[in-house]
């Protein structure tokens, strides 16, 4: 959406009351245009264990660098502990970061290597010795402390790396996919351990992962994220049982979610097997409430689209606002350049501890964005004199054309207009085309232990896998593949016919165009 691609032209807000870290409308954009996370919002609380989870390049990884201060924020807010943290240096901003490859010293023992940050910080002896030997405590790697990391196991050397992020005591704990190196088993072990480690220190702790096993069992909330954008934001129980589209209910869960296109008509759902599945009063009012709420967000969208559409025409065309933008990018452009180079000098009195310029440079640097900001709020308010229709470009529709602003609002436009016509097609249909989902463990040989049953339906095993006291037993829903997960202790036969049920209280329904869950 235009929303989430152009700049977020927000002026800096003051932080949130009783909030460890806010993420405030992030976005980065490389400078290969390419935008890798887009208009990611969070508040999260003090102590609170906050798992990033999603595929490879979906952005979790971006958005923990750019809280280290790894990366640049192009956009947004970042607040720590209160403070406005975007053009903070890394050291400044009482976070420690567990790496994927611990980063360990090879040629300095654990001792060493947990104690290198406090001795760069000019830590006293006695009090690192302290610190080193009690987080050594903490991690059982006591006896390891005069061993080098070439001579550890994985999961010594992901200790260490703990280890050393402990000892700072910092505010914020940042993990990125620290057990990804490590054996099934061993991750395991670890998971529980670092949860341990968590309870035990208090720290905020935000973790990044692509194992949804590691985000259900280790995380406080969720935030689940693809193509840079987050999709869902809850408890595990929350994102587990009430998915909010179809990417979220497939993701997380294992097996997935089992989601088959259906037909809803009158008060029944049609599945491609024949199965009828009743609806009840308050599921088909949710499914009218889905598309008069879709209808009316579509409709409001376009009218604003249409709105900035005609106000960027304007802005292109028009003399007066061409002078404006050429003299507002000129002031910025030096103003930007100043404070670049201010922050540059500001750091290189801080490696020198020159007190007296350190303050002058942070009172220069202030100024100068309270000048930046005062520039953009009155950007909109430029008055100009005099006669400068010389530098409006000849050709208004080739500018129009070729206005990248302009052809990302008439693609949203363009989709926006498909949705909205899909959706009233929808509501003036006889019947819905849907998708259906149902998890594996919500079907049930036998009729199971639920009373809230759908009818019997023979399923024709197409695989089975047999897990000790469960059974995943695959077979088609039509054209597609269907699993259950059974609670026996047998295997079955491929062409085998197992009778099951469904369990209506975990039924769901998603709409096909947006993929938004409907209930």
């Amino acid at each position: 959406m235009a929303e989430n691609q152009l700049i977020n032209r927000r002026l800096v807000k003051t932080a949130p009351d009783g909030v460890c870290i806010s993420f405030q409308h992030i976005n980065k954009i490389y400078p290969n245009h390419k935008q890798a996370v887009f208009d990611f919002n969070l508040d999260i609380k003090e102590k609170e264990f906050i798992v990033f989870v999603g595929p490879s390049g979906c952005g979790k990884s971006t958005t923990l660098r750019m809280l280290a201060g790894l990366e640049d924020i192009t956009y947004g807010d970042l607040y720590i502990d209160g403070k406005f943290a975007n053009d903070l240096m890394p050291k400044e901003r009482d976070v420690a970061m567990v790496f994927q490859n611990y980063a360990l010293y090879p040629n300095m023992t654990v001792y060493d290597n947990m104690a290198f940050s406090l001795a760069a910080r000019r830590f006293d002896k006695e009090e690192i010795d302290r610190r080193v030997r009690h987080a050594a405590e903490i991690l059982e790697i006591a006896d390891y402390l005069d061993v080098k990391p070439a001579n550890l196991s994985g999961g010594q050397r992901q200790r260490v790396a703990l280890g050393r992020a402990i000892v700072r005591n910092p505010k914020v704990f940042l993990m990125d996919e620290p057990l990804s190196n490590l054996d099934a088993k061993l991750r395991v072990q670890m998971r529980s351990e670092i949860v341990k480690l968590h309870n035990s220190v208090g720290a905020t702790t935000i973790y990044v992962t692509h194992d949804q096993t590691e985000a259900m069992t280790m995380a406080s909330r969720i935030v689940v994220m693809k193509d840079g954008v987050v999709q869902q934001i809850g408890t595990p129980e929350e994102i587990y049982n009430k998915p909010s589209n179809v990417f979220v209910s497939k993701f997380i869960g294992s097996p997935a979610m089992n989601v088959v296109d259906c037909v809803v008509e009158g008060d029944k759902i049609l599945l491609p097997n024949g199965l009828e599945i009743p609806l009840n009063k308050m599921q088909k009012q949710a499914i009218l409430n889905f598309y008069d709420s879709a209808i009316v967000e579509y409709t409001s969208k376009i009218s604003q689209i249409e709105k900035e559409i005609a106000d960027r025409k304007y802005e292109l065309t028009h003399p007066d606002y061409v002078k404006a933008v050429l003299d507002f990018e000129r002031q910025r452009s030096k103003l930007s350049a100043k404070i670049t180079r201010l922050t540059d000098k500001l750091h290189r009195a801080k490696q020198s501890e020159r007190q007296e310029t350190i303050v002058r440079l942070q009172e220069e640097i202030q100024h100068c964005r309270e000048a930046f900001v005062k520039l953009t709020e009155n950007f909109e308010s430029v008055a100009t004199v005099g006669d400068f229709a010389e530098i409006v470009p000849k050709n208004y529709q080739t500018l129009l054309e070729t206005d990248d602003y302009l052809a990302i609002y008439n693609a949203d436009l363009e989709n926006l207009r498909q949705g909205l016509e899909y959706f009233r097609n929808v509501v003036a249909g006889p019947k819905y085309m849907l998708k259906f989902g149902i998890r594996p463990e919500e079907m049930y040989r036998d009729g199971g232990v639920c009373s809230s049953v759908s009818d019997e339906f023979a399923a024709s095993v197409s695989v089975s896998e047999l897990l000790g006291h469960e059974c995943y037993v695959h077979f088609y829903m039509g054209k597609d593949d269907f699993i259950a997960k059974i609670n026996v202790d047998k295997n079955f036969a491929v062409g085998e016919s197992v009778s099951l049920r469904m369990d209506l209280r975990y039924v769901r329904l998603f709409d096909p165009y947006s993929e938004k869950a409907i209930f």
